[in-house]
């Protein structure tokens, strides 16, 4: 029992850069405190023990707010780091040098009787918010992306990312290409088709503008060929001046 509870605190120093002293793992990392009550309540509840195992597993989630099922069977030298939020159901088995990060759910898919939880190989690293579902198998030395959501079994040595998770990497080499400078950018395209918009406007006001210039020039020049037709018209319905007169001194008494 002791070499596991040393083997504990070694994985921690030695997966942690932060980690300054062997007290200061004792004292301060609550994912290790989680992982020795949880041996001590799978010791009670192997060994056929009523309530109290799952009492420690309660205390164990108010502590540290990491939840582990009594029943769930952990290897040597895993490391949980951080915590906060990490579940682990009943039929959960964990290989030895595992890593787990905050948010990790090894969880069921139903309400079905037996093995109904993954079993995590050695050497695996199963990364922040990542959930491993049903009763599938992680193959040795492999990981799972931050956020990952996995239903199928994993081959060992390789990198699974994604919802619902697939393989990217095997025996380190890429499976599939992420294209990841193709990711589109919603806000980007919109911005883009704005700006398109705002230029197909301008130009069709610079366009308006130009016809306007060209009609008020048209109007222009048909109020001064009006003002010419009239002033013609004026011109030819006005008598001669000789004749104006004559007529006057016709009319005249």
């Amino acid at each position: 029992m002791f070499e596991v509870m040393r083997q504990d605190i070694e994985a921690v120093r030695d997966r942690d850069p932060a980690a300054r002293n062997t007290l200061e793992i004792i004292l301060a990392y609550p994912g290790l405190h989680a992982l020795w009550l949880h041996r001590a309540a799978h010791w009670l509840w192997e060994n056929g023990v009523p309530v109290i195992p799952r009492l420690i597993s309660h205390l164990n989630r108010f502590l540290t707010g990491i939840e582990i099922h009594p029943g769930a069977k952990f290897g040597k030298g895993v490391f949980i780091d951080h915590g906060m939020g990490v579940v682990i159901g009943e039929t959960s088995e964990i290989g030895d040098y595992v890593t787990l990060y905050q948010g990790v759910t090894l969880g069921g898919t139903g309400k079905e009787k037996g093995k109904r939880h993954p079993s995590v190989g050695r050497n695996v690293v199963i990364a922040a918010g990542a959930k491993v579902l049903g009763p599938i198998t992680i193959g040795d030395d492999s990981k799972v992306g931050a956020g990952a959501v996995v239903i199928r079994d994993v081959p060992p040595r390789c990198t699974v990312v994604g919802i619902p998770g697939r393989v990217v990497m095997q025996e380190g080499e890429p499976v599939v290409d992420l294209h990841h400078e193709a990711i589109p950018d919603p806000v980007m395209d919109q911005i883009e088709a704005i700006d398109n918009l705002v230029k197909r406007l301008e130009d069709r006001l610079v366009k308006t503008q130009f016809e306007l210039e060209i009609t008020e020039d048209k109007l222009r020049r048909a109020e001064d060929e009006l003002h010419r037709v009239e002033e013609c018209i004026g011109d030819t319905l006005r008598p001669p001046a000789g004749e104006a007169g004559a007529e006057e001194r016709e009319g005249a008494p």
